[in-house]
């Protein structure tokens, strides 16, 4: 009778979590559209969003210059933000499930880096494939940040056999300030021409229209997809690879097709609106302490409450020192870095 009320309890709290970050987006993305240079009232907002997906009809009292902000200029934005921030968001949360420990994430395994690298070189050279046409940026992002996530399982398993996971994270940190130093060598050597990448990489979803959200949302729905339906055995691996094998999980099957998802969310990422870190490592952490380590709820979450915080994170980029607008990466930063600090003493033993 206790432990189903205690069950009770529990599944009342998760529903309420859900109900709170449903609540947090809701309210982040019509903060986001109504606040600027001018004032948009939310329920023009919300009158001009069904007019042109639902085709409700639109009343004279709305004005048709409210209609072109809404619809081209702050729409685009803030889902481009929601998109990246859930994206980040749920595969910081599956790689520190995967490696058990909250200080993995897209930006400190230096998948981000690697993505960026893709991504700088594809702008570079005007590289176009045939047939995918603007998907090559993403392609070419998801690739590379493919490719760094092995090398830094790989380095880590030379220096450490066990492949500890302090020792991935640590090589993962080695590889993502390698990779920013070759961009900036690229960024020096090739002179004016890669200057206008500095604010790209410096993590921004200004000026994106339409096409940008063509271009991030079908990586989205297959990574956010294929993690999801992967909760459960990362749910297993959580306790441990040995533990993981003994309930009957394919464990390097797994953790490839995970490796791969989150790699493809932050590449697709990376490509739209460049290096934006701590994301993946503030949101994931924010919400175990909420609703325990159970993927099921935690990978759901994460992609509610990534998308609300970056959609927040955005706004203030653009308001708080308006009219100039700051880097996104550099409001994230400032969150996430004592956040990271914070983890990493609490991990230690070091409570403050």
């Amino acid at each position: 009778m206790q432990s189903r009320s205690i069950q009770r309890y529990l599944q009342s709290r998760i529903g309420i979590t859900y109900g709170l970050a449903v609540l947090f987006l809701v309210t982040a993305v019509l903060a986001a559209i109504s606040i600027g240079t001018i004032s948009i009232p939310p329920m023009d907002i919300v009158t001009i969003i069904g007019s042109k997906w639902f085709g409700i009809h639109l009343p004279e009292t709305v004005d048709p210059m409210f209609t072109n902000i809404v619809y081209t200029i702050r729409l685009p934005r803030v889902l481009l933000a929601l998109l990246v921030g859930s994206s980040l968001a749920v595969a910081g949360a599956s790689f520190q499930g995967l490696l058990r420990n909250p200080l993995a994430d897209p930006y400190t395994l230096g998948v981000s880096s690697g993505a960026s690298v893709g991504a700088v070189i594809t702008l570079f050279f005007h590289w176009s494939i045939p047939f995918i046409g603007k998907f090559t940026l993403p392609f070419f992002s998801i690739i590379c940040s493919i490719i760094t996530v092995f090398l830094v399982l790989w380095f880590a398993q030379k220096v450490e056999r066990t492949m500890k996971v302090e020792t991935i994270i640590l090589t993962g940190i080695i590889f993502s300030s390698f990779l920013g130093s070759f961009i900036s060598l690229m960024i020096a050597l090739t002179g004016e021409e890669l200057r206008q990448i500095i604010g790209w990489l410096l993590g921004s979803v200004s000026m994106r229209g339409w096409d940008y959200i063509t271009i991030i949302f079908p990586f989205f729905l297959i990574g956010t997809g294929v993690l999801i339906l992967n909760s459960k055995e990362l749910n297993g691996m959580s306790f441990g690879e040995e533990q993981a094998r003994h309930i009957g999980i394919s464990v390097y099957k797994r953790k490839l097709i995970i490796l791969i998802a989150g790699s493809i969310l932050t590449g697709s990422a990376v490509a739209v609106s460049g290096t934006i870190g701590f994301v993946g490592l503030v949101i994931p952490h924010f919400l175990r302490r909420i609703v325990g380590h159970d993927h099921k709820h935690l990978l759901p979450l994460s992609i509610i409450t990534g998308g609300g915080f970056l959609v927040l994170a955005d706004l203030l980029s653009r308001t708080i020192i308006a009219p100039t607008e700051l880097p996104i990466g550099v409001i994230t930063a400032l969150i996430g870095a004592p956040m990271f600090a914070y983890i990493l003493l609490k991990k230690r033993g070091i409570s403050s």
